[in-house]
């Protein structure tokens, strides 16, 4: 396994880190004992980070997570490190209903995930989305405490612009910034990078295979589930759907040219991206990790950097990346 640093200031983890959310929520219903399977075999791969969050099925990622580690083996998992967001306040019906960044509640849902856990400290702890009612100083001024207190490890932040990003690195040292980074999701490249490598700040990069629209696993017919929120995503409806497959079409072209899919593509490239970025795969399954750590093995040349470029142009997706009352509150599109 290769391994990257997160930030100047953050830990050392695998290049590649795992995305937990859909093994509990959003992408319809998941196997538990899959899920479970698919995070040893991730540690087994050499993976360390694992990426969470507490509103996650309402706390079951994170109860999912303590299971896999506790049953994992005592090597693999001495090694893992945990990424966790916070602050989405959710209804009984799984409604989203706003963020809370005040003191006292970072406070309190670190008690929260440090118990479903079932460790005493978190690796990396992040607000999830900015709190417009609370200055994101005091929000990191409390994990900060949490740190100091050795129940916080290192401090992240989570879709927020370059304005935000300084404010909070005046308070304390941040270790990186996760937000959406792919071949179709190219909005930090403009401000928000620059700023982070000024500042030496790393990328934990999701969504780098576009919630499975750009994996080459996404047919023009599939019909998703109820509970599947891509249902509700512009990306994925009608006319945006067809526009944005023909662009996988156009990648497919050249990662068979590599000899390589096109998911091991679309990753490799936000690995090409800078040793300060961490992709996040969201593999619920163990052949989707196996063929996702395939992309560690995809070397791409200035040749294939500029084919891809050509079949993916920046800037090229239709559609915004989440529908428009989420988009509002995404403190890195403003």
């Amino acid at each position: 396994m290769q391994h990257r640093t997160l930030g100047t200031t953050g830990p050392q983890v695998s290049a590649l880190g795992l995305g937990a959310m859909g093994m509990s929520a959003l992408y319809g219903d998941a196997d538990r004992a899959e899920s479970i399977a698919t995070i040893h075999a991730a540690l087994d791969a050499g993976v360390t980070l694992i990426d969470t969050g507490d509103f996650y099925g309402m706390g079951h990622n994170e109860l999912l997570i303590n299971e896999a580690l506790r049953t994992a083996p005592a090597g693999t998992r001495e090694r893992a490190l945990t990424s966790v967001k916070f602050g989405a306040l959710r209804t009984v019906e799984g409604g989203f209903t706003g963020v809370d960044g005040r003191p006292d509640a970072v406070k309190n849902f670190a008690a929260y995930s440090l118990q479903r856990l079932g460790t005493d400290h978190i690796d990396v702890y992040r607000l999830a989305r900015l709190d417009p009612n609370v200055p994101i100083e005091e929000t990191v001024g409390a994990i900060a405490e949490l740190v100091e207190a050795g129940h916080v490890r290192h401090i992240g932040l989570s879709e927020v612009n370059s304005e935000t990003i300084r404010r909070a690195a005046a308070v304390a040292p941040i270790s990186d910034l996760q937000i959406e980074y792919s071949l179709i999701s190219r909005g930090i490249e403009d401000d928000i990078l620059p700023t982070l490598r000024e500042l030496g700040i790393g990328v934990t990069a999701y969504g780098v295979l576009s919630r499975g629209l750009i994996s080459g696993h996404f047919t023009r017919d599939r019909q998703l589930a109820a509970n599947d929120f891509r249902g509700m995503s512009p990306r994925f409806q009608g006319e945006n759907l067809q526009h944005n497959l023909d662009l996988v079409d156009a990648l497919r072209a050249v990662a068979e040219a590599k000899g390589a899919t096109v998911a091991q593509t679309a990753i490799a490239w936000v690995l090409s991206r800078g040793e300060d970025i961490v992709p996040l795969v969201g593999a619920r399954r163990r052949d989707r990790l196996t063929e996702a750590l395939g992309a560690l093995d995809v070397k791409l040349e200035a040749a294939d950097l500029a084919a891809i470029e050509r079949a993916v142009p920046a800037g090229a997706a239709a559609g915004d990346r989440y529908p428009t009352d989420q988009m509002a509150h995404l403190d890195s599109e403003k």
